[in-house]
């Protein structure tokens, strides 16, 4: 029975198909269209522009002055949109949590696991006021090398030691 793997490809392909990426693209659209901060900057932007502050600008086109301010401005805009938009997907209280989390149920759709796949816990120790603390399911049953006594580790090499002299004497080389 062979293995079948799924790849990142498989699951761009589906959130493709479904209508999935449309709608994060739409989400991202509508909150950049409701950033304050980038409508205020461009808008900063554009009134500081050279085009627009040059003697005789008032004498151009409205499309001379467009194709001007385009030229002038599209590269710092798109920048500064290219980074909000970064932040909203990279966001792990908000679309960034919901990218992720459809990626996960994709994921697990197409290779037959129950979600989540790499479960979380909450701490034990007492959070924060409004903070939540989350670790790996495996750090409990961890310890430290130096929370171990020293009579922990003796036992258990003396343990180890009578495993292995008894494994010996089973195995069929020692028998004669």
């Amino acid at each position: 029975m062979g293995s079948n793997v799924i790849t990142p490809d498989d699951v761009l392909e589906t959130l493709m198909n479904d209508g999935t990426i449309d709608a994060i693209r739409l989400k991202i659209i509508n909150q950049l269209k409701a950033n304050e901060d980038l409508k205020s900057n461009t808008i900063k932007m554009v009134e500081q522009s050279k085009v627009l502050n040059t003697p005789g600008a008032e004498k151009q086109t409205k499309r001379e002055l467009f194709d001007a301010l385009r030229q002038e401005l599209e590269t710092p805009v798109l920048e500064k949109a290219s980074r909000s938009v970064w932040d909203l997907i990279l966001d792990q209280n908000g679309l960034g949590k919901e990218i992720s989390d459809t990626v996960e149920r994709v994921f697990c759709q197409l290779s037959g696991h129950e979600p989540p796949l790499f479960p979380t816990v909450i701490s034990e120790a007492q959070p924060e006021k409004g903070k939540d603390i989350i670790t790996p399911s495996t750090s409990s049953k961890k310890r430290s090398f130096s929370h171990i006594s020293k009579e922990e580790a003796d036992a258990a090499a003396q343990d180890s030691a009578k495993g292995s002299d008894e494994a010996a004497a089973l195995s069929p080389n020692s028998r004669k």
